[in-house]
Formats: structure tokens, sequence, C-alpha cells
């Protein structure tokens, strides 16, 4: 006879040391990271319970969620624990100005590419510097995981 412990199991656990691996996608690690830069609300990489050996992780707005009903709560990653720590911060326009002014090449449409430029430099540093293993904070203590990223993560350069 299978009790609801078992049934529980099958589905998962509310213990988040399960997780062995998460997936996600490298585009949602760069928009995550570049949100949370910029914004008020900070962006995070969510997993969401019952946790298993291999879990996905989205992109997630905090406070966009009510509140938990009993059970675990969902695990927001920020999107740094991803990335090498030599990634540098997104490009700012003023600090793109400031360069291109430098330059003594400075236009309105030259600043707009100029910054597009930067931004999508530093995009394709994140993915370059995106890490296949993090530790996973939860509200007891760390544990490691493997990462797997879905989509593209840089583009080669050959």
């Amino acid at each position: 006879m299978t009790t609801g412990f078992d049934k529980r199991r099958e589905r998962g656990s509310d213990d988040p040391t399960t997780i062995r691996s998460l997936a996600v996608t490298a585009d949602d690690v760069v928009t995550a990271l570049e949100a949370h830069q910029r914004a008020d609300r900070p962006a995070v990489l969510r997993v969401t319970p019952p946790f298993a050996g291999r879990m996905r992780a989205r992109l997630h707005l905090v406070g966009g969620e009510g509140g938990y009903d009993g059970g675990a709560a969902p695990l927001h990653i920020h999107p740094a624990a991803f990335v090498d720590s030599g990634v540098d911060t997104v490009p700012l326009v003023d600090e793109t100005e400031d360069e291109l002014r430098q330059q003594g090449e400075y236009s309105v449409e030259r600043h707009r590419e100029f910054h597009e430029e930067a931004v999508d430099a530093w995009r394709e540093s994140v993915r370059a510097g995106l890490v296949g293993r993090l530790e996973l904070e939860t509200e007891t203590t760390s544990h490691a995981v493997d990462v797997k990223y879905l989509g593209r993560r840089a583009e080669s350069s050959g």
C-alpha cells in the first residue's frame, strides 16, 4: 500500500538539498543580471518546489508572487551566482557617453550605436562567464549543484 508520504516523495520534496542540478537558459541569466543591476525590483532565478534531483530555474521578479501557503517556499537565486566573479557591471548610458566624448567622436546617433555595442559585448561576456557549478543557499545550509544551460551560451570565436 502506498502511503501519503510515499506519494509525496514521488512528486518531489520540500528539501532543496534534494537538488543535484539546475537547468536555466543563458538568456534568463543575462536578463536577470541586467535587470537586477538596473531595476528597483531585482530579478532572480527562481526554483519552485516540490524539489527533485533535476530542477529548472526561471526568470522571476522578486515580490511578483503572493504568499506561500505551507510547504517549502521557492528558492530565489541571485543571477550573479551563475556568473564568474570577473564579469563587469552592465555599461550605463552616461559611462558610454563619457567614453565616446573622450574619443572626440560624439553624436547622438553614434552614442546610441556605441552604447548598444557596449551592452551587447557585456551580454556576451556574461554568457562566456557562466559557471558549471554554484552554491545553492537554503535557509539552513548551502549546497553545491551542477548547472546546465539551455540555449546559446557564448558566440564561438572561430
